[in-house]
């Protein structure tokens, strides 16, 4: 029987994800060769202490849970709209944890940014740098013709985080798409049918493959060293991965592309929900803390706040050894409303 929600917030990794109830017949995929989903510690930069922690710490709201689920389900694009410092991009990252995903892929979005760098990267000034050094033979010495290590097209080539999110794992990979409206005004357009059918080709890689022994090419994956097979040159997902794209809700976004995601629109957290999301982050606030936890939702409504400036002020309140004098005067530079212009003070 399904198991409703899969994700639930819960402190604890599990393996719930294999609990997940077969896809719709529309969004069934059959991706093969099937991969083994990486291990934690293939990349390293997954199990740094940041990423870490705001995958620990992260306390997600009921309607969180709920359409995290629908995007799992469904396995639809999760579009997660909100100020900046709501936690859009820390769910991603809390979502893999619990549910065991491996190392979340992350595609940082800026103006320049386009589909085929989210896909792949191939270097074609390399592989033509390779083809001109001869091979030397194992005593040194030249070899009677030019050969040419490495020249094959599966050695200039890498898969981005996106290309990666869709190998065919045995279940699905995170895929963290950050800040995407941030990008020019094509791309959002351009992911629709990538993400629609689950599947990309390389085009270098199809030219290739024509004589490539059974069609098979082993490349570089984005976030480790191992290198993925890729027959014919097209990649196709089994499990559809659990891709996230935040938006700090500067554009608007094309009807067609908004219809292929679950929106989740994250607010300001509530006097409870912050309380949960303090302890969490540093335990149970002293006195002085609550404090600032009440002046902090007394500005909520005047302007736009981000918690961790909250959660700043609460740390350094706690560390720095200040009198309160001195913490009422840090705490409120700590915590202008964004987009408001710093207040000139002497040193």
């Amino acid at each position: 029987m399904a198991l409703w929600p899969v994700y639930t917030g819960a402190p604890e990794p599990h393996d719930g994800i294999a609990e997940l109830p077969p896809p719709p017949p529309w969004r069934d995929f059959d991706g093969h060769p099937v991969l083994a989903p990486p291990a934690e510690g293939d990349d390293a930069s997954a199990t740094s202490p940041d990423r870490t922690h705001r995958a620990a710490t992260y306390r997600a709201t009921g309607q969180t849970v709920q359409l995290v689920n629908a995007a799992l389900y469904l396995r639809r694009p999760l579009l997660v709209t909100g100020p900046p410092g709501t936690g859009k991009s820390s769910l991603a990252y809390a979502v893999a944890r619990e549910l065991r995903l491996g190392p979340v892929l992350r595609w940082n979005i800026t103006s320049r940014s386009s589909l085929h760098d989210g896909l792949y990267q191939y270097d074609p000034l390399s592989r033509l740098y390779a083809a001109r050094q001869p091979a030397a033979r194992p005593d040194g010495t030249a070899p009677p013709e030019p050969a040419h290590p490495g020249t094959g097209v599966e050695n200039h080539l890498r898969l981005g985080p996106l290309g990666t999110a869709l190998l065919p794992y045995a279940r699905p990979r995170a895929l963290l798409i950050d800040e995407i409206d941030k990008s020019d005004l094509d791309l959002p357009n351009d992911l629709l049918n990538v993400l629609e059918e689950g599947q990309y080709e390389i085009p270098e890689l199809v030219r290739a493959s024509r004589d490539a022994p059974g069609g098979r090419a082993e490349v570089m994956a984005d976030g480790t060293d191992r290198p993925v097979p890729v027959e014919h040159g097209r990649v196709r997902c089994r499990a559809f991965p659990f891709v996230v794209l935040t938006s700090n809700g500067e554009r608007e976004f094309p009807p067609a592309f908004l219809r292929r995601c679950v929106t989740l629109r994250l607010r300001q957290p509530d006097d409870r929900h912050l309380a949960d999301i303090v302890r969490a982050h540093l335990g149970e606030p002293d006195d002085y803390g609550q404090q600032l936890i009440t002046r902090f939702l007394s500005r909520v409504g005047g302007g736009e706040l981000a918690t961790d400036q909250l959660l700043n002020a609460l740390y350094l309140a706690r560390a720095s050894g200040l009198g309160a004098d001195s913490l009422d005067e840090l705490a409120e530079r700590l915590m202008p409303y964004l987009g408001q212009s710093p207040q000139p003070h002497a040193f």
